[in-house]
């Protein structure tokens, strides 16, 4: 006689449960939970976070995809100037030789997406979602897990542990060797204008600084140190009350070339020639800082590299291939131009 006996739940739920599952265990219909899972908007707040509650805890079996992905997420806090540029040419080439096209979202100034963001992104099914110097929440994270969707973040504004794909690039050994450069020209009042304090790159590269400083057994003065927020405005800020100090630095070492620039404004308005009466050094080696007057003398890190090997992440991991390593971390480099020099005696 042949068993009727229903499969148990953990067999029937293994690997995930289907839409159908989904939709008996919340008390809704299949099309309800196609429409949550496939980011539809026409579904009420307090349904959608009872089947979002569901797939949390008991997961979600995605159905095989009929046909490839054709577009890569690609997010990030702002797009003023050069180094939003970057980021954009190097996930474009890596996108381009894969037929893929590239959805961009900004988030003006934010380092999180919105809801309205999640839901496009789970109705657009892509290969996967980029994120730069900023991160989903938590839940924006399992519900892209929750649909396969798999994300990469690069330059994370925090630990994001290692679970998660990331590509960053070596900001302590660039603050370190950014401010012994200068060390090493004679300077000894070296001012720092950082990037935000909540900023784990930000945090690396005045570490980095730090220990520069130490290791030449020069104290360092806090009145020196400025938080800025990684643009233009607060260097020009920045340096200007720096230039009014009754003892002035000799050097600022802007953490990116855009507050660097800022530092330039500041010092033609004050009468301070640089690399005369002050050396200035800057972060990113974007393409305006070697046409900059006086060339600015900067710390390279790749950013078109880093988002083409995020691009080429995604796409390994759309394939359903492991990750050969989950932290991918390039070099950075000093470039050294006419921007820095010894200081007056």
């Amino acid at each position: 006689m042949t068993s009727t006996r229903r499969p148990s739940t953990d067999a029937a739920d293994r690997g995930g449960p289907t839409i159908a599952r989904i939709a008996e265990l919340a008390g809704v219909s299949t099309a309800t939970v196609s429409k949550v899972v496939n980011g539809r908007a026409e579904v009420a707040p307090e349904t959608r976070a009872l089947v979002e509650a569901v797939i949390r805890e008991h997961g979600y079996r995605r159905q095989k995809k009929a046909t490839r992905a054709t577009l890569v997420e690609l997010v990030l806090h702002e797009l003023e100037g050069a180094y939003a540029m970057e980021i954009i040419r190097g996930v474009e080439r890596v996108a381009g030789e894969n037929e893929l096209a590239v959805v961009l979202t900004e988030l003006h100034g934010r380092h999180t997406p919105g809801r309205t963001w999640i839901d496009g992104v789970l109705a657009r099914k892509p290969a996967g979602v980029i994120t730069v110097f900023s991160a989903p929440t938590s839940a924006q994270q399992e519900q892209l897990a929750s649909r396969g969707i798999p994300f990469v973040l690069v330059d994370p504004t925090s630990d994001p542990g290692h679970e998660f794909p990331t590509v960053g690039t070596s900001n302590w050994s660039g603050g370190l060797s950014a401010t012994r450069h200068l060390l090493e020209l004679g300077h000894r009042r070296i001012a720092a204008i950082t990037g935000p304090s909540h900023a784990l790159s930000s945090r690396a590269r005045l570490d980095g600084y730090r220990a520069a400083l130490d290791a030449a057994e020069v104290p360092v003065d806090r009145a020196l140190i400025r938080i800025g927020d990684f643009n233009i405005a607060d260097g020009l800020n920045h340096a200007r009350d720096l230039l009014r100090l009754d003892q002035p630095p000799t050097a600022i070492f802007a953490f990116n070339d855009a507050q660097a620039f800022g530092v330039y404004q500041a010092a033609h308005e004050a009468g301070v020639r640089i690399p005369h009466d002050l050396s200035v050094v800057g972060f990113d080696d974007l393409p305006p800082a070697q046409w900059a007057i006086p060339a600015l003398t900067t710390v390279r890190q790749p950013l078109s590299d880093m988002a083409a090997a995020a691009t080429d992440m995604i796409i390994t991991l759309a394939h359903g291939d492991p990750l050969p390593q989950h932290r991918l971390m390039h070099t950075t480099e000093l470039i050294t131009r006419a921007s820095t020099t010894a200081p007056r005696t």
